[in-house]
Formats: C-alpha cells, sequence, structure tokens
C-alpha cells in the first residue's frame, strides 16, 4: 500500500516525486499536467513536492497517476480537506484526462481490501475485472474532470457494491458439462482405441495428478494430452480470480475476464525465465499462467534441461518463488502437468523386440544405445518421482482410425466424453466435501491429510508395503500412490482404498521398467 503526501510551497512552480519511484512515476508529473490541462484543472502555480510512503519501497506502476492527482488538488483546496479512511484511488491518467486501465488491479484490490478500504475509484475498463472481488465497492472513472465533479458534489458518479458468492460444488449437468471453450476441438471421444491412457487422463482430471505418455510418433500423444482440458469442469468464482489476475500481470488485457482453464504449451525452445517466470521486471512465466488448468509439454526431452529440472519446486509445492537481486516474489503454480516423450530419439526404441507396432511403418530403431541412454537420462529420477501417472501409448491399427466415424457418425463420442466428464465432476464433489470447501483435490493433500483420508483398508495396507519394498519406491513415491489411489476409489464411488484401487495406481508408477 502507497500513502501520497502532498506539499506546496511557495518557490518555482514544479512537481517533485521523491519516495523511490521508478522511470515511469517519475514520468507521472508531466501526464498529470497534461490530464489538468485537457479537463479544465487548474494547476496549483507552486512547487508541488509528493512524496509516496514507506520511501525505501520501490514504486514502479503507473496506476499512481490518480491518486497523485487527488492529492494535490486535495492540497490545493480544490476539492474538500475532509476524506474517508476506506476509500482508495488506483488510475493511470492520459494527457487527455482519460483514466487509463491498470495491470494487476484485482491484485490491488484485494491487497487494498486486506488493509480495510472498501471504496475504490478504479479505471472503468477494469470494472469487468474488478467485480470478480467480493465484499467492496466500486466507483469506475473514465475522465480526471467527472471525478473532480463527483468529490466536490457538482455531479455523482455511478458505483457498484460486489458480493461475496461462496465456491459451489462442482456441476454435473450437460448446461454445465458443455462449457468447454470452443478452442478446444479435440475430445476424448474423438480418440480412436487408446483405453488405457483415456483412464489415465480421466483419473488426472479428477484428481489433478501429474501424467507422462510415452510412446512412438504418431500413436496419439499429443491429442490424448489436448483432450485432457476438455473434461475437466469448469472454473469457480475463486478460481476465476486467481487465474484472472496472473493473465492481467502478464498481458495488456485489462478488460478480460478468464472463465475457461487455462491451458499453456510452450514450445521446446521458449527461454527458462518465460517458462519459470522472471525478467527484468518479474512477471509470472508460463507454469503461473497455467494456474488452475493444463501445462503441457511436448517432446519432454527435448527442452532445456534446466528448465526441466526447475519443475520441481512447482511440481511439489504449487508455487514457484523468483529471487533477484531487488526482489523476491511468489506465484501461485497449481496445474496439472501433462507430459509426453518418445523413447528414444527416433521413437521406435521398445524394450520387447518381439513387440511389431501396427501401423507406424518401422519395426526397428536405429539409434545407438549410447544415444538412447542419453536421451532418457534427460528425465531425472527426482522429476519422474513427482510425476504420479505415467502410461506407454500404444499405435492403433489403421481400419480402426475411422470405424466410429463409419459405424455411428460419431455419435457415440459425444456420449463417451459426457460420461466421463460426470464422473471426474462426481469426484471432484466427493473431494470438495472431504476439504470442507476448499479449492483442493487429492494431489494437494499434506502427509498429514493423507494420514487423515487415505482409508486404506488393512489388505490394501499390507500391499502397499509388499510392493514399495518390491519395487523400491521412495517416500515421496509411497505418499503420491495413495493419492492416486485414493483418487481412484473416488471414482469408484468408495470410502475406503481397496486393493484394486492400489493395484491400479501402483500399475501407473513410473519404474525402471517404464524408463527404459
Amino acid at each position: 500500500m502507497v500513502e501520497i503526501e502532498c506539499c506546496l510551497s511557495n518557490s518555482l512552480p514544479g512537481i517533485i516525486i521523491v519516495g523511490s519511484g521508478s522511470r515511469n512515476v517519475d514520468e507521472a508529473k508531466e501526464r498529470i499536467r497534461g490530464a489538468f490541462s485537457s479537463s479544465g484543472v487548474a494547476m496549483p502555480r507552486k512547487r508541488i513536492t509528493i512524496n509516496l510512503a514507506p520511501a525505501d519501497t520501490t514504486k514502479e506502476s503507473s496506476s499512481l497517476d490518480l491518486p497523485i492527482a487527488i492529492a494535490i488538488l486535495k492540497a490545493s483546496g480544490s476539492l474538500p480537506a475532509e476524506t474517508r479512511t476506506d476509500e482508495l484511488f488506483i488510475g493511470e491518467l492520459g494527457l487527455d484526462g482519460r483514466v487509463r486501465p491498470v495491470r494487476g488491479i484485482i491484485g490491488k484490490l484485494l491487497s487494498g481490501r486486506e488493509h480495510g478500504f472498501r471504496r475504490f475509484y478504479i479505471p472503468q475498463s477494469n470494472l469487468q475485472q474488478a467485480r470478480t472481488v467480493p465484499d467492496i465497492e466500486l466507483i469506475p472513472v473514465a475522465q480526471l474532470g467527472q471525478l473532480v465533479d463527483h468529490l466536490t458534489a457538482r455531479a455523482s458518479l455511478d458505483s457498484t457494491f460486489t458480493s461475496a458468492e461462496p465456491s459451489t460444488a462442482y456441476d454435473t449437468t450437460l448446461e454445465s458439462i458443455f462449457q468447454t471453450s470452443d478452442e478446444h476441438t479435440v475430445t476424448l471421444g474423438d480418440i480412436v482405441g487408446q483405453t488405457q491412457a483415456k483412464r489415465t487422463l480421466q483419473i488426472a482430471a479428477a484428481g489433478g495428478h501429474n501424467l507422462l505418455l510415452s510412446g512412438p510418433p504418431g500413436s496419439g500423444k499429443s491429442m490424448l494430452a489436448k483432450a485432457l482440458v476438455t473434461i475437466l469442469p469448469p472454473l469457480n468464482r475463486e478460481e476465476m480470480l486467481e487465474v484472472t489476475q496472473l493473465h492481467s500481470l502478464s498481458s495488456n488485457e485489462y478488460d478480460r475476464l478468464i472463465t475457461s482453464r487455462p491451458v499453456r504449451a510452450p514450445h521446446h525452445s521458449t527461454s527458462h525465465a518465460a517458462v519459470i517466470g522472471g525478467g527484468s521486471k518479474i512477471r509470472p512465466g508460463e507454469i503461473s499462467l497455467a494456474h488452475r488448468g493444463v501445462l503441457f509439454f511436448d517432446e519432454l526431452p527435448e527442452f532445456n534441461r534446466d528448465t526441466i529440472e526447475a519443475l520441481r519446486q512447482p511440481l511439489e509445492e504449487k508455487t514457484v518463488t523468483i529471487t533477484r537481486a531487488r526482489d523476491t516474489i511468489e506465484f501461485p503454480a497449481n496445474f496439472i502437468f501433462v507430459a509426453t516423450a518418445n523413447p528414444c530419439p527416433c521413437g521406435y526404441y521398445t524394450a520387447n523386440p518381439a513387440a511389431t507396432p501396427h501401423s507406424t511403418g518401422r519395426t526397428l530403431c536405429d539409434c545407438p544405445p549410447a544415444l538412447i541412454s542419453q536421451y532418457q537420462r534427460k528425465l531425472s529420477g527426482p522429476l519422474l518421482d513427482r510425476i504420479d501417472l505415467t502410461v506407454t501409448v500404444e499405435p492403433v491399427d489403421h481400419a480402426q482410425l475411422l470405424k466410429n466415424v463409419v459405424e455411428s457418425g460419431n455419435n457415440r463420442g459425444e456420449a463417451y466424453d459426457t460420461s466421463i466428464i460426470r464422473l471426474v465432476s462426481l469426484a471432484r464433489n466427493i473431494q470438495h466435501k472431504r476439504f470442507r470447501g476448499q479449492t483442493k483435490l487429492n494431489s494437494d493433500m499434506t502427509n498429514n491429510e493423507v494420514k487423515r483420508y487415505a482409508l486404506l483398508t488393512p489388505v490394501a495396507s499390507k500391499l502397499l508395503n509388499t510392493a514399495a519394498r518390491n519395487l523400491q519406491l521412495s517416500a515421496r513415491s509411497y505418499i503420491r500412490c495413495i493419492k492416486v489411489a485414493r483418487t481412484i476409489a473416488d471414482l469408484a464411488g468408495s470410502d475406503h482404498i481397496e486393493p484394486e484401487h492400489l493395484t491400479e495406481a501402483l500399475h501407473y508408477r513410473p519404474t525402471e521398467a517404464h524408463r527404459a
């Protein structure tokens, strides 16, 4: 929070801004002069000293223009000196007197509300995003002159009161099911075969688990990954608020409200800072822009190793901390990580030489063993330990590719998607009740919550301990396996984790056999 102080003194006219303001803050004095002149507001012909408190904190936002202008008007007597203690001004000024939208309005409003402010004067173009913040009064402003008339009681501006809406459970009605954005054209019903891969997508969507799809080129890995978002439930109000705020910080779309789950699919040549976040002015990266949605890495081993290893903290902590010499910022990064990978550089290596692909046109891998080993080592053990579900995607027989369309006109695909989405929504509703209305999934459980909600039967507990010894599971893999089994049990409508739920969860663990 920045408090603007203004002092007028009898000296040469001019504006001086002190208090650790950046260049764009210092340039505010020229924007304010232009806005005053265009709005017919008299600028005091005195020396104007503006202090931005606290002075030891760097200020970089152009949103300080409007409060600086109001401070000058109050100090000059153009506005009533008395003021409410619960109102706050936000906005950038144009030379023509317009109040321009600013970046990150939601975060500013949330911070102001936490500090006791309830009335906010904001740019009119920010209103759509701002209305997602509950329990505040918003007064949208289009022109500086309009605001002056409002504060001097010559005219009045309309205000909007926002209301709090509790997080609701995930709806399973058809109207809610098909709210998915039109840009996601690939659905599970469009994909032929791949029963096991579709099952892992269902588990990933229900519990928020990370997924790795491996297999030869052309087997449908990328299509499966892109179809994941179509079975996810729509964002609730709390999630919309978080996602819109993050996207507002990284773009100039000040009036856009994010209503569908984000899907981020950076190319493997994307820079480290663009994926993780950072830059000269710290901004959220792709992993934060995928918050509450899906982060898709196609051909994971082709990404820079430093970028791949930097995913460790976000996959574990659901946040990313970016530290620079002057600033340390923590961004949320709670996403479903979906990656695809070929078994070798050419893509046709198999641990079972007798296996013959149905439709690849190739049956042999011509990569040297050393090259295969080097390629597979790009994915470290600690990273694979954080991936809950690993599945091999096998090629589909050519004769099956158009079978559904020929036989049923693809009507069966829509029915299939509907049934999957219903199951995912029901499983998420179970978790919604389990975590007492929190926006939380099984993958987000702490160790204490795992102990409280796992509810393994004695036979399942014995099976898990035996498997952990035989498969040499790490402590992290052990806990993550229980989380996946909890999701499988939720999909089955079971209160307890049975042996069959645990067996399926163990089947998806990325063991040494999968890496080979």
